[in-house]
């Protein structure tokens, strides 16, 4: 700590890297901020966080690091080249995006290498809950260093599920992406097979809505499918990148996922039609409103 005061290093500040270092700022921390686009890392510095040039840079004696980037190999590259070496003696590397089993053994492996305390804590939550603080972690690791990251889960979430050895908490978000994914897969269907039947899609929100059947999610989403408006919280680009994720493990156990591969070919369509920057909810228009034809 720097004058008593927790040091915590973000590197990725996308929508949920971002919220997550102005929570940390809001909780009284030293916060300094990395990515690889510095101009997207620089509006925080408004928000009282520090904006670093390199990875190193943010993690010099700090207590805590937090990498939120999109995959495996950008956050190997990440912290890879002095990042972990420059935490304080006691810091602790906290994972918190979505890198897969294979992405988290080698981070592990490289934190091993390092002498790093890790903990594998992605998060489930999109925008709104991350910049409310709102975030369920899934965290993994040594118990003495999960417990020594508890004021800044206490920070960017409301909920921490604690689950043993680390890589854990990708299985368990793998396996909980797979019910998002495909949800908003069938979702999309339902809400194009609704107007091809002349069905109004917002009597089958409102027909779910307050009953066994209902999900928050599904009046979300539905919703931007009705509007046929995608302001991203989460990307379609970044959903197709977590089902290769989930396709992998499954068959690396032997298991086929055959409605996880059909959601796969939805994605590809809804990004091949551009769409993939827009929020995975633009699934949608791989489907279409008029018969079924990819738009």
């Amino acid at each position: 700590m720097a004058n008593g005061t927790t040091v915590a290093a973000v590197l990725g500040t996308g929508i949920m890297g971002a919220a997550m270092a102005r929570n940390l700022v809001s909780a009284g921390m030293e916060v300094r901020v990395w990515n690889r686009t510095r101009e997207k890392a620089e509006p925080l510095a408004k928000s009282g966080a520090t904006v670093a040039d390199s990875p190193t840079e943010a993690a010099e004696g700090a207590d805590f690091l937090l990498t939120m980037l999109p995959d495996a190999d950008i956050t190997v590259e990440a912290v890879g080249d002095g990042a972990l070496g420059a935490l304080s003696e006691d810091g602790v590397w906290l994972q918190t995006g979505t890198v897969g089993i294979e992405g988290n053994d080698r981070l592990a492996a490289l934190a091993g290498e390092a002498g790093v305390a890790y903990v594998d804590a992605p998060v489930l939550g999109t925008r709104e809950p991350a910049e409310q603080g709102q975030l369920i972690v899934l965290a993994s690791g040594p118990e003495e260093a999960r417990e020594q990251c508890e004021p800044v889960f206490d920070a960017i979430g409301s909920k921490t599920l604690r689950l043993g050895a680390a890589g854990a908490g990708s299985r368990l978000k793998l396996v909980t992406n797979n019910w998002i994914a495909g949800l908003l897969g069938v979702l999309g269907e339902t809400m194009a097979f609704a107007e091809t039947l002349g069905v109004d899609p917002e009597r089958f929100l409102e027909v779910i809505e307050g009953g066994p059947l209902n999900a928050p999610y599904a009046q979300m989403k539905g919703r931007m499918m009705i509007e046929e408006d995608f302001p991203p919280s989460f990307s379609l680009k970044l959903a197709r990148k977590d089902v290769d994720l989930m396709l992998e493990a499954a068959r690396a156990e032997g298991l086929r996922l055959a409605l996880t591969e059909a959601v796969a070919q939805r994605y590809d369509d809804a990004i091949a039609a551009g769409h993939g920057e827009e929020d995975m909810a633009a699934v949608y228009e791989a489907v279409g409103s008029s018969g079924g034809e990819a738009t």
